[in-house]
């Protein structure tokens, strides 16, 4: 959700996630009912939708799945208008929390997350207030056993392809682009068959929080959870130094 090369914290949240899938289907779906809705249902003409296709893959979203929800999409007459609404906040001690949401209705979803905040003692705050201590990225995570290519080579290629940093962590390798970058990077790993366990736009905090109160902890993950199971947030942001978890 937030990690920078954090290879660990992602299997962890993809394995507790697998009781969840569905809810992250929904969510996908919601992302390529704004997408076709924005570009139309051919990806081949559509680059923010091959994006979320690529992500739903990553996610190991059945490819079925992902074909239902392009033509419920493109066939839609439903009159449901998602709208992007962004939320900035602060947690316990100052940790810093971006959360990005889809809806169809603004004043119930600023309600809610509003009230997630308040559950942890955190509270809302003024567009742009933590923002900038974010840089927006394109990120592709890609896990070392499942990569057959070397890593100079691999380096060289995502290098080559427009991208701005590759890092070469103890089980993953990280790849970092400009937002603008992303799809062509992205693209080219992909024509060479690179795996891809995470890869899309992020936002990347430039400094971490370490939290050492006990109180503060339960809180930062009171606020994350609620925030989680909201049907309306897309994705969360935040800049705590979350500590692995076995």
């Amino acid at each position: 959700m937030s990690g920078h090369s954090k290879f660990a914290n992602i299997k962890h949240k993809k394995e507790k996630n697998d009781a969840a899938k569905g809810k992250i289907f929904t969510r996908i779906g919601r992302e390529i009912a704004v997408a076709v809705k924005a570009g139309g249902p051919d990806p081949a003409n559509n680059s923010t939708l091959r994006d979320i296709i690529a992500k739903a893959k990553a996610q190991n979203m059945p490819n079925d799945t992902i074909d239902r929800s392009i033509k419920k999409a493109a066939g839609s007459n439903d009159g449901v208008d998602y709208v992007s609404a962004i939320y900035e906040g602060y947690g316990p001690s100052g940790t810093a929390i971006i959360v990005e949401t889809l809806t169809d209705n603004k004043n119930r979803t600023a309600s809610n997350v509003r009230n997630c905040f308040s559950k942890g003692q955190g509270n809302i705050g003024t567009q742009g207030c933590v923002s900038f201590m974010f840089d927006k990225k394109g990120q592709i995570i890609i896990d070392k056993e499942e990569c057959g290519m070397d890593a100079d080579e691999l380096m060289m290629l995502a290098l080559d392809s427009g991208a701005e940093d590759f890092s070469d962590e103890e089980d993953s390798f990280e790849v970092l682009t400009d937002p603008d970058d992303f799809t062509a990077v992205r693209e080219a790993l992909e024509k060479e068959g690179i795996p891809m366990i995470e890869a899309e736009v992020t936002m990347i905090p430039q400094t971490y929080v370490d939290l050492s109160e006990e109180a503060d902890i339960k809180n930062m993950r009171r606020i994350l959870d609620f925030l989680d199971d909201d049907d309306d947030v897309q994705n969360v942001y935040h800049n705590w130094n979350e500590p692995d978890e076995d």
